[in-house]
């Protein structure tokens, strides 16, 4: 019984049609690239970030600009958790720094898998037509 279980969510994926059931993710945004990546952003000048998923982290600075930092590499269960921790000695965050995912466990905050940055690369928002 154990197999048929297995075999089943398997076909149901592989078929296409039921994919889209079985997931309630939601797409993102599209978005363009504005100019040339950058190696750093200032801390001070961050307002929020907001992880997209496991590799791309969008943090939004101050005047309303928005940079995406998409990391070389997948993170394991940063997008769960959706909330990491970094520290630098610099006043700037840069591409060569770590991140690591913030477990939630029994209310206290823990650091777990640490995840090197990418470069910086401002983006906007592209206007969908309704």
């Amino acid at each position: 019984m154990r197999k048929m279980l297995l075999i089943i969510p398997a076909f149901v994926l592989l078929s296409g049609g039921g994919a889209v059931a079985l997931s309630n993710k939601k797409a993102p945004e599209p978005v363009r690239a504005v100019g040339e990546p950058k190696s750093c952003v200032n801390i001070s000048q961050i307002r929020s970030t907001k992880v997209v998923d496991n590799s791309t982290i969008d943090f939004r600075i101050v005047g309303g600009k928005t940079y995406r930092n998409t990391l070389p590499q997948s993170c394991p269960g940063l997008k769960f958790e959706d909330r990491f921790s970094y520290r630098t000695s610099l006043n700037q965050l840069c591409n060569v720094d770590i991140v690591r995912v913030l477990h939630d466990q029994g209310g206290r905050l823990t650091e777990g898998a640490g995840c090197g940055l990418g470069k910086f690369q401002m983006i906007e928002k592209i206007a969908q037509a309704h």
